[in-house]
C-alpha cells in the first residue's frame, strides 16, 4: 500500500528523577502508541518519537535526595522508564535521551541561530542566592509560606496547595532547600526568548485557526495566556547541569530545560533518522508532514506558546498540526502522588499482574481523562477486565475457536447462501474500521474503544441467537455458514484490536494463523478464506479474583498510613 501521508508524532519526554505511574500511560503515552499504530496500519509514514528528559532542577533535587550523581540518576531511571514502555509495547520509532552527544549539539545550534538572529533578550535581574551553597536558586530549591494560602512549604515557582503559580520573590520567608539557609538576592544576567512578540502569531495560529478542532482544555488555556499577556521568558538558568549556554561569557548557565526539552523531539528524530538512513528534515520542516504533540495538560503552554516560538523564530520549522493534551488520572478519588507514593507504578503492576499488560491499556483508554480530569479505581479495573474483556471479548473469540476445533477440526468451513441475518451482521461488523478510524483521527480513543468491544457483543449475540450447537446434526451446512461467519468477525477483531491490544492482537494471530497488516483487507467481506486452518483455544483473558484487588487496595492505604 502506498504511502499517503507522513507524520511525526511525539509524546512528552518524561522526567528521568523517578518510574513511570498509570497516570502517565493515560494521559500521553497510550494515546500517542494507539494513534502511531492506527497510523502505521492505516499505510502512513510514521516517525513515533520520545526520550528521557535529563536536565533540570529536577535530577539535581532527586541526585541531592539519594546522595549520588546526576549521571547516576538518570541512568537509573532511564532504563527503569524503557523497560515500562517496552513491557506495555509503547512502539516509539526512537526513544532518545537528551543528555547524548547528538542532543547537546542540535540544542545549542538551536540556540546559536536564534541568537544570531538577535531574537533573544539579553538582562540582568536580581535572583536569590545561596551564600553557603555559592549557588543561585532554581524555582524549586526555595521553599517558604504561600502569601495566598500561607502554605509554609511552597515552592518558588507553585503552592502545591492552593495551586497558584507564584514567583520566589513572592514568598514569605523563603529559605534554600540546599542549605536551609535565608538567601540574598544577587545580580545575574540571562537570555530571554520575548514572548510577547509572538503573542499575535499565536492569536492567529490557534486562537483564530483552531477553535474549532482542538481539544476545549487546550484551546481554553492558551487563550487564557494570550488574554493576561504574554511576557519574556527566560530560556537560561544558573545550574552546574545541564546543557552549556553556547556564548563565550557563560559562567556556569545552562539552557532552561524548557527550552531544550522540546529540541528533545528534534534530535531524537535525527538520531532515528541517522540510524535507518533517512531525510529526518522532511519530517521537521516540509509542510505535508502532520506534526503531532501527545502531552498533559500541565504542558500545554510550553508546547502550544514556547515551543511553536521557538519554531516561529527559527523560521523554518513546520508548526504542529495538533496537541490533543489530555486532562489528569486520579486514584481512588485523589490526585495521584509521587511524593506520597499514592500511585500504581508500572513495574510494581507487571509483577503482581503478569503478562497483563494488555488489561491495563484497555482500562485506562477507557477511563482516559481526555476532555476532563477521570478516576482510576481498582474495583472498576476488576469489573471491565471480568465484564468486558473475558465474559464479552475472550468468551466470543473462545466459543467460536472451540466449535471450529470441534466440528471442522481446525479447519475454516465454506459458507453456504446468506441469511439476512448473516448479511446484517457483516455489514454491521464492516462498519466498524471507518468509526474507530474517524474517532481516532479526532483523538476519541474512549470512543473507538467502545466500537471495538462493539464487534465483540455483536459476534457473542450472533451465536447467542443462531445457536449451532443445536443445528450440527439437523442442518450442518447451517452450521458451518455460522462458523464461517463467525470467525470473520474474530478476524476483524484480530486486525483492529492491534493500536489498542497489541498483545491480545498477536495471540489472535497466532490463534488463526495470520498475519498482519494491509489493512486494505478489511474492505473484503472475506477475510479468512475456507479451508483455513486455525490452531486450538487459548484463553486470552484471565478473572481477576477479589483477594487480588483487595491486595492493591490494602497496598495503597499502607502507603497512604507511611
Amino acid at each position: 500500500m502506498l504511502k499517503t501521508k507522513r507524520y511525526t508524532i511525539t509524546a512528552a519526554l518524561p522526567y528521568t528523577n523517578g518510574p513511570l505511574h498509570i497516570g502517565h500511560l493515560a494521559g500521553v503515552y497510550i494515546p500517542a502508541d494507539i494513534y502511531a499504530r492506527y497510523q502505521r496500519n492505516a499505510g502512513n509514514d510514521v516517525a513515533f518519537i520520545c526520550g528521557s528528559d535529563e536536565h533540570g532542577v529536577a535530577i539535581k533535587m532527586k541526585a541531592k535526595e539519594e546522595s549520588k550523581s546526576p549521571k547516576e540518576i538518570i541512568d537509573r531511571y532511564d532504563k527503569i522508564i524503557r523497560d515500562s514502555f517496552k513491557n506495555f509495547n509503547i512502539s516509539f520509532d526512537n526513544y532518545s535521551r537528551t543528555s547524548l552527544k547528538i542532543h547537546h549539539e542540535t540544542a545549542q545550534e538551536f540556540f546559536i541561530n536564534l541568537n544570531k538572529k538577535n531574537v533573544f533578550i539579553e538582562k540582568e535581574t536580581e535572583q536569590l542566592y545561596d551564600i553557603e551553597a555559592k549557588e543561585f536558586l532554581a524555582d524549586r530549591f526555595i521553599v517558604g509560606t504561600c502569601p495566598i494560602c500561607r502554605n509554609e512549604e511552597a515552592y518558588g515557582d507553585q503552592c502545591e496547595d492552593c495551586g497558584s503559580s507564584l514567583s520566589s520573590l513572592d514568598l514569605i520567608n523563603p529559605k534554600s532547600k540546599l542549605s536551609g539557609s535565608k538567601p540574598i538576592l544577587k545580580n545575574t544576567k540571562h537570555w530571554y526568548l520575548p514572548l510577547n512578540k509572538y503573542e499575535n502569531f499565536i492569536t492567529k495560529w490557534i486562537i483564530d485557526g483552531h477553535k474549532n478542532d482542538w481539544k476545549p482544555n487546550v484551546y481554553g488555556q492558551v487563550k487564557s495566556w494570550i488574554d493576561n499577556g504574554l511576557q519574556p521568558r527566560a530560556v537560561t538558568r544558573d545550574l552546574d547541569w545541564g546543557i552549556p549556554v553556547p556564548v563565550q561569557e557563560n559562567k556556569n548557565k545552562v539552557l532552561y530545560v524548557w527550552f531544550d526539552a522540546p529540541i528533545g523531539y528534534i534530535s531524537s528524530t535525527k538520531e532515528w533518522a541517522k540510524k535507518n538512513n533517512k531525510d529526518w528534515e522532511i519530517y521537521w520542516k516540509d509542510e505535508k508532514t502532520e506534526l503531532i504533540h501527545f502531552i498533559g495538560k500541565d504542558n500545554i503552554v510550553f508546547h502550544c506558546i514556547i515551543f511553536p516560538s521557538m519554531l516561529k523564530a527559527s523560521g523554518d520549522y513546520i508548526l504542529p498540526t495538533n496537541v490533543p493534551a489530555n486532562e489528569f488520572l486520579n486514584l481512588e478519588g485523589k490526585k495521584i502522588s509521587t511524593s506520597k507514593n499514592w500511585a500504581v507504578w508500572l513495574h510494581e503492576y507487571l509483577e503482581d499482574f503478569p503478562e497483563q499488560e494488555d488489561v491495563l491499556r484497555y482500562v485506562l483508554t477507557a477511563n482516559s481523562p481526555e476532555l476532563k480530569d477521570n478516576d482510576f479505581t481498582w474495583k472498576d479495573f476488576q469489573s471491565r477486565n471480568n465484564n468486558e474483556l473475558v465474559a464479552i471479548y475472550g468468551n466470543f473469540v473462545n466459543r467460536v475457536i472451540v466449535l471450529i476445533n470441534k466440528y471442522y477440526q481446525g479447519v475454516i468451513p465454506k459458507a453456504e447462501s446468506l441469511s439476512k441475518y448473516d448479511v446484517i451482521v457483516l455489514n454491521e461488523i464492516h462498519s466498524i474500521p471507518e468509526k474507530i478510524g474517524k474517532s481516532v483521527e479526532k483523538f476519541r480513543f474512549r470512543d473507538a474503544l467502545k466500537e471495538l468491544i462493539n464487534i465483540a457483543r455483536i459476534g457473542n449475540k450472533y451465536l447467542a441467537d443462531e445457536e449451532p450447537w443445536k443445528l450440527i446434526k439437523t442442518s450442518p451446512n447451517r452450521v458451518a455458514t455460522i462458523l464461517n461467519t463467525s470467525i470473520q468477525v474474530v478476524g476483524i477483531l484480530a486486525y483492529l484490536s492491534e493500536p489498542f491490544l497489541p498483545q491480545t492482537s498477536l495471540k489472535l494471530q497466532k490463534l488463526l494463523r495470520i498475519e498482519l497488516f494491509d489493512w486494505d483487507i478489511l474492505r473484503n467481506k472475506s477475510i479468512l478464506k475456507e479451508g483455513h486452518i486455525i490452531n486450538q483455544q487459548e484463553l486470552l483473558f484471565k478473572k481477576i479474583e477479589d483477594k487480588e484487588i483487595e491486595r492493591q487496595i490494602d497496598k495503597l492505604k499502607k502507603n497512604q498510613s507511611e
